[in-house]
């Protein structure tokens, strides 16, 4: 299904602000004094990024393709593989979803706001600070360069993975034969005279990608089981991917 760029604009908007809402938010839980998640820990932040990332890939990949990053936007333009006439729409549609986010967590942990008095963990819950910085001169330098690399280092893995993971995703060459093996039947059976509607091929297609997704879907879920075989977790694991995408048939 194709949708219109105003869509595409509001899902960047709402995905970006969900990335913000969920990271920033948890930062905050942790860093801020007199939360309930207040010195948690990093494991806490960690789970609130991945989730806010997770979640609105689940919800708008297939729409906008989930950017929710002004980075990804460039360097995927860059790449060719993204128009460059909606790159700065696509940004602002992200900024803006941003400030939304952030505002809506500056309203939710305002009380602890107010009672924090260390300046860097209230600017952690706003953006990058390296745990370097102490407030001198010479340690805000240090901390802006590790930042800076950390930055850097984080957005090419992360962009990396999810290129290989939407361009080149394990099963990729699966999916590509079954649809032209479609595309063979359909040109054969138009050589022999006999006309196949569009949505009859279109659903063929579909079936194709659909029976190699849980081909791949089966294979990943017999190998998480053999990761854990000596205990319990191994077979819940494979009993709830079973459960889920094991073809009745």
């Amino acid at each position: 299904m194709d949708f219109t760029w105003a869509v595409k604009y509001a899902t960047e908007f709402l995905g970006t602000a969900i990335l913000i809402i969920l990271g920033n938010g948890a930062v905050a839980n942790v860093e801020l004094k007199g939360t309930k998640g207040h010195q948690s820990g990093w494991l806490v932040i960690a789970v609130g990024y991945g989730m806010g990332v997770m979640i609105p890939a689940l919800m708008f990949g297939n729409v906008s393709g989930n950017h929710i990053n002004p980075a990804f936007t460039l360097g995927l333009a860059v790449s060719g593989l993204f128009p460059w006439a909606q790159v700065p729409f696509y940004i602002i549609a992200q900024v803006l979803g941003a400030i939304f986010g952030q505002a809506l967590v500056v309203a939710t942990h305002r009380p602890y706001y107010l009672k924090t008095e260390n300046p860097n963990n209230i600017l952690g819950s706003f953006s990058t600070i390296s745990s370097l910085d102490h407030g001198t001169k010479e340690s805000r330098y240090a901390a802006t360069v590790n930042g800076f690399i950390n930055e850097f280092i984080g957005s090419f893995v992360l962009f990396f993975a999810a290129l290989g993971l939407t361009k080149n995703f394990f099963g990729a060459e699966l999916v590509a034969k079954a649809q032209a093996l479609v595309n063979e039947q359909v040109a054969q059976a138009t050589a022999q005279g006999q006309t196949i509607p569009q949505e009859q091929v279109t659903a063929y297609l579909e079936q194709a990608n659909s029976s190699s997704s849980i081909l791949v879907t089966r294979s990943w879920y017999r190998t998480l089981g053999t990761w854990f075989p000596s205990n319990g977790l191994g077979y819940i694991t494979w009993w709830t991917f079973r459960t889920w995408f094991e073809p009745s048939s």
